[in-house]
């Protein structure tokens, strides 16, 4: 067994830090006279929001300058760590003018915060999905090109130790050429999370969305994009408007197949977020939840098993032949830690996103396209050029619409809390 101490990402372009950029002033909220920390607004106060805020005032690098969010719990809530609150994402930017922001707003507001803090060249980190349609999603990134400001979207996932190392096995040849990829994400949410939220049993709150999305964006992370969608879903277990469970196959643009199992309904460990062991919120197993075999070796994520044969000629490489086990064992790091580190080296220049707007969109399509094909019966071809789903752009999550900034809209939580899902 290798056992390997992950190191920190160098910036991903090599440039230093740019010293004519303006100065930013601390947080108004913070404790210290001089605070060298980049201050970060935080646009929307629901569970992911109040996630990020308690890393936002221990992290090294990075510290809360404000929170916008028009319900008065908000309001309460920021006066109590004793930061700036306004109603308005605007306001709070005109106000403490940070030096990025984080938007956690509800799906439907993404579009329309982000390019707030676009028209301010302010950079942002904007949870996932990046909005609630291909289509919204394509002005927001659209306009961030226009005015060279950098968007990083909130696939947390990717900043986590497992998936960096087993990125760069692939990378490396361990596995050859992908030729089928299984992706499991089941669990047994309790009754109550569908009673605190009502929206979570209607069109846009199910398992799809909510969780699988997560697990399409590593699939395109580290195998690569998605060609195709075949898929099935299942609400024979709540008997909710919205899916309880969906299967899919997927096929790749390498031309690798995927099948991906996603339920809130069942008794399972195989789910990134259990397995991970990178919430505090789940007790950990040892179990995997991505597996991915190839023409030289097959990998598994997150426990990092690696099977393959150690004879060199194909005439020792069989199913007959004896398969080799080795397994990397990482230390582990908070992902959600580790993206706030990154979005203050992306806001100074020093680092480019690694996962780009661009990428936001090509993870909602893929995933719009598992529902699309769950309710026509029809494969879904995906088309990367024109930026949509065949005949499918524009089909967004729509259960968010009208809600206000202040309530948790987990679909935006990317599983860090336990009411995210």
């Amino acid at each position: 067994m290798a056992v390997h101490q992950e190191a920190r990402l160098e910036p991903s372009n090599g440039n230093p830090p740019d010293r004519n950029a303006p100065e930013r002033r601390p947080a108004s909220g913070s404790s210290r006279g001089v605070d060298a920390r980049l201050p970060v607004a935080l646009l929307g106060a629901g569970g992911i929001g109040r996630m990020h805020a308690q890393r936002l005032r221990v992290h090294p690098d990075v510290c809360l300058a404000g929170v916008a969010d028009p319900n008065p719990a908000a309001r309460a809530w920021a006066e109590g760590l004793g930061v700036p609150w306004c109603a308005e994402p605007a306001e709070l930017l005109d106000r403490v003018r940070p030096g990025a922001a984080i938007v956690a707003t509800p799906n439907s507001l993404h579009t329309a915060v982000g390019l707030a803090c676009i028209e301010r060249r302010i950079p942002l980190l904007v949870e996932k999905p990046i909005a609630d349609t291909v289509a919204e999603a394509r002005r927001l990134a659209d306009a961030a090109r226009a005015a060279n400001v950098p968007v990083l979207v909130g696939h947390q996932r990717r900043h986590g130790v497992a998936v960096q190392r087993a990125r760069r096995l692939i990378a490396e040849g361990a596995v050859g050429r992908v030729v089928a990829v299984t992706m499991l994400a089941a669990w047994l949410k309790p009754a109550r999370y569908f009673t605190e939220g009502p929206w979570r049993r209607q069109k846009g709150g199910g398992p799809v969305l909510i969780n699988a999305i997560h697990d399409i964006d590593l699939l395109r992370h580290l195998v690569g994009e998605v060609a195709a969608v075949h898929a099935m879903a299942s609400s024979a277990q709540r008997g909710f408007e919205v899916e309880d469970t969906a299967a899919a196959v997927l096929r790749l643009a390498s031309g690798a197949l995927a099948t991906l199992v996603v339920t809130d309904s069942a008794v399972s460990p195989w789910n990134y977020d259990i397995v991970s062991g990178e919430s505090e919120l789940y007790p950990p197993q040892v179990a995997d939840a991505l597996y991915i075999a190839g023409t030289e070796g097959a990998l598994t994520v997150p426990q990092l098993l690696h099977w393959r044969y150690r004879g060199a000629s194909p005439e020792q490489r069989h199913w007959h032949a004896e398969l080799t086990r080795e397994q990397t064992t990482l230390h582990r790091r908070d992902p959600f830690a580790e993206q706030l580190r990154h979005l203050r080296a992306v806001a100074e220049g020093r680092e480019v996103p690694l996962c780009s707007a661009e990428d936001g969109i090509a993870t909602l399509r893929a995933t719009q396209a598992v529902l699309e094909s769950a309710a026509t019966g029809a494969t879904v071809e995906i088309d990367p050029e024109q930026g949509h789903v065949g005949g499918g752009e524009g089909k967004g999550t729509g259960g968010n619409a009208g809600r206000l900034a202040g309530e948790a809209v987990e679909t935006n939580s990317g599983g860090s809390q336990g009411g995210g899902r």
